[in-house]
């Protein structure tokens, strides 16, 4: 079932909702609209009814300027209140940023899982001026640099990986999405744990990372989750930044279907 919520600037948001039991919104990460997750929506579905949803400036949803990361909060909360029963809310990498705040914000919510947040330490540091220089980037039509900036200085690939990348088809779709990569650029903001926010977070979360990402990644699950009240974290046996759908689902399923 395809629906449209409003948030509350006027934006529309499209959502999509399939399967039947308890409600489960996935939040995707950067480079995704509402079908980029669906072998894990198809998983999850089995049990849950699971709703997906174009963030504002993808897909069928709408983009009202000037953006602003409450904006996305908005968004969620429209969502969540659209569905009328507590939810549970998974994000996927910077999705799941998004969602920490929004959960920090006051969104209703059951419970939360998250995937991999990027946030960095001191040491992994986005170069300072990242978001804007996206955005100027953006502004310029430069969308295929704005792509490349992505994967070096958010991703942490090297140079030669982004030109491997620019001859594979999936090139054409990962700049397509280059406006709301300054979006996600801004939703991550330092790129630090808000610990200060997250402490107030009162719900049951989930933390989850793959034993296959990087260093960074790693820590940076460990970090969110001892910023949280009573939060969990767990490692699972992936590639980098990606669990299959096979392995995260059973776990997700296992932590949502906790009293």
């Amino acid at each position: 079932m395809i629906d449209t919520v409003r948030s509350e600037d006027g934006t529309p948001i499209v959502l999509e909702r399939r399967g039947t039991g308890p409600v489960v919104v996935v939040v995707a990460g950067a480079s995704n609209d509402r079908h980029g997750d669906e072998p894990l929506v198809a998983e999850l579905a089995a049990e849950f009814s699971v709703v997906t949803y174009d963030r504002r400036g993808r897909g069928d949803s709408g983009d009202t300027a000037p953006y602003a990361v409450e904006r996305e909060i908005e968004d969620l909360a429209a969502v969540v209140a659209s569905i009328g029963e507590p939810v549970i809310v998974h994000g996927i990498s910077s999705g799941g940023a998004l969602a920490l705040l929004a959960a920090a914000s006051g969104v209703p919510m059951a419970r939360l899982s998250v995937f991999e947040a990027p946030y960095r330490g001191e040491a992994e540091e986005v170069p300072e001026g990242y978001a804007a220089e996206m955005r100027d980037l953006v502004a310029a039509d430069r969308w295929d640099d704005a792509a490349a900036l992505f994967m070096t200085a958010a991703v942490g690939s090297p140079a030669e990986a982004v030109e491997e990348a620019k001859a594979t088809p999936m090139w054409a779709e990962l700049r397509s999405f280059a406006p709301t990569l300054v979006y996600d650029a801004f939703v991550m903001g330092d790129s630090k744990v808000p610990a200060q926010r997250l402490a107030s977070i009162a719900i049951p979360v989930l933390v989850v990372n793959s034993n296959g990402s990087t260093d960074w990644l790693k820590t940076a699950a460990v970090v969110t989750a001892e910023a949280i009240p009573g939060a969990k974290q767990v490692q699972l046996d992936g590639e980098f930044h990606d669990v299959p759908a096979g392995r995260l689902a059973p776990e997700l399923g296992a932590f949502y279907r906790e009293s």
